[in-house]
């Protein structure tokens, strides 16, 4: 297999050609996305260079509070952001999502990393760094789906949740349906993505793999590993995050509180 061809300032600039053609037909259209197509740009730029420069450091210095705390940035980034999604007015939300994410991930990251890759050492910075993203990016997008589905539907259906109660049903069993359903929205994007991994997509990884090198063989045995790693965090953190949220939607006496 060819070595990578290195990227330099000059190539990447071309590549900003391409925005700017996207800017021109933004223009020439009127759609109105000029300034938002030049402001993602600009972010994505500069936020993928400064990741670029941090890692090459927690690389090179192979420390395992390093590497944690690379970690532990990711997971409160990954759980904010699936709280905003979800809703702000239900209580206890954030410690809620985030020990969802770090539960599923940390079992999810323990067994790939120690039974299955088997590094020199568990913190090898090449491998936990880069699945770690990918399980938080995973995990967080179930939490929101599923979180977001669930408070709603809630909110939506105080009548037939009351009745179910005033009938004798506990609280778990009168969101049960609409729990069952928002996990199962939760989990859309995942099984969609392996429904046509392969097929009609290359997945980042895979591509990846392949631009520096890797056997496309082996590349696509790390990408299987990968979307089997995703379904599980994905399907944990969706019901960890719906078990605790319903819980936040009824008192001390089974009585329904909405938010």
């Amino acid at each position: 297999m060819d070595s990578l061809i290195q990227l330099d300032p000059i190539r990447l600039s071309w590549a900003l050609a391409l925005t700017a053609v996207a800017i021109g037909l933004s223009s020439w259209q009127r759609l109105g996305l000029e300034w938002n197509l030049a402001i993602a740009t600009a972010r994505t730029v500069v936020q993928l260079l400064v990741v670029g420069y941090v890692l090459e450091i927690v690389f090179a210095l192979r420390s395992p509070w390093v590497v944690l705390t690379v970690i532990g940035v990711m997971l409160v980034i990954a759980a904010t952001v699936a709280r905003n999604r979800i809703s702000k007015k239900v209580p206890k939300l954030m410690p809620l999502v985030s020990g969802a994410i770090l539960v599923s991930s940390v079992l999810t990251l323990s067994y790939v990393n120690l039974v299955i890759i088997q590094p020199e050492t568990w913190y090898e910075p090449q491998y936990l760094i880069p699945l770690a993203g990918i399980v938080f990016g995973s995990a967080m997008n179930a939490a929101a789906i599923a979180g977001e589905r669930l408070a709603s539907t809630i909110n939506a259906s105080q009548l037939e949740i009351e009745t179910h109660l005033s009938l004798g049903a506990t609280p778990g069993e009168a969101i049960a349906t609409y729990r069952k359903e928002a996990v199962k929205a939760g989990l859309i994007p995942i099984l969609n993505q392996m429904a046509v991994v392969g097929i009609v997509t290359l997945p980042g990884i895979i591509t990846g793999q392949l631009l520096s090198g890797v056997s496309p063989f082996n590349a696509a045995l790390y990408q299987i590993l990968i979307m089997i790693m995703l379904s599980f965090a994905s399907a944990l953190t969706a019901i960890l995050v719906t078990q605790g949220i319903f819980r936040q939607f009824f008192n001390s006496v089974a009585q329904l509180t909405l938010h």
